[in-house]
């Protein structure tokens, strides 16, 4: 019978995550995941006893991770007073797109991994279908900031195409991030988007 301890459970997912951003889903394996998590061998395939459920525990993890962090983000957001709207997305955005190509790095290369790998395994695209929600609280905070600075309907499509793009450069790239680099970057991408129409 599969353990149930919540910790050991998120650590064995933590460990696939992280071997995941670095090998990709072909590295991860229970052995692997047991090595990553200094855990017995064996111990990953009793919390999660085929590849298909240990990959769906590292897919909903990593959601649950970024959703949180997304809530309080646009939450903390959204209580800024300073500023004019399209200023406090700008920050929203940028703060956003650094924290994700540093601190929060193999998280994110572990989320296209993990997309990559759904698209072959329909079991995997359930288990992150979560990730929907954190782009939705994010996109309300931009419907807020946007229509407030006066901008059309069509720019809030935009600028999460925008958005995507430069998360995906950012995260995959090899250089050092330069947080002023990405300020000036996402201005450009509210000014765009404001504009469009």
């Amino acid at each position: 019978m599969p353990r149930t301890n919540p910790r050991r459970r998120d650590a064995l997912a933590d460990a696939a995550i992280e071997i995941t951003a670095v090998a990709g889903v072909g590295g991860v394996t229970h052995r692997a995941v047991d090595r990553a998590a200094h855990v017995p061998i064996g111990t990953t395939a009793n919390y999660f006893p085929s590849r298909d459920e240990l990959l769906g525990a590292a897919a909903r993890r990593v959601t649950e991770l970024h959703l949180a962090e997304s809530t309080a983000a646009t939450a903390a957001a959204a209580t800024k007073q300073a500023g004019d709207a399209a200023g406090r997305l700008t920050d929203l955005l940028a703060a956003s797109l650094v924290m994700a190509a540093t601190t929060h790095r193999t998280r994110y290369l572990a989320i296209y991994e993990l997309q990559l790998e759904a698209q072959r395994r329909p079991a995997l695209a359930g288990a992150l279908a979560r990730l929907a929600e954190a782009a939705e609280a994010q996109t309300q905070a931009m419907h807020l900031a946007l229509r407030d600075a006066g901008a059309p309907p069509g720019a809030v499509p935009l600028l999460i195409t925008l958005y995507g793009g430069a998360l995906f450069m950012l995260v995959t790239g090899a250089g050092p991030v330069d947080a002023l680099a990405v300020r000036r970057l996402v201005e450009a991408m509210v000014i765009g988007a404001r504009s469009a129409g």
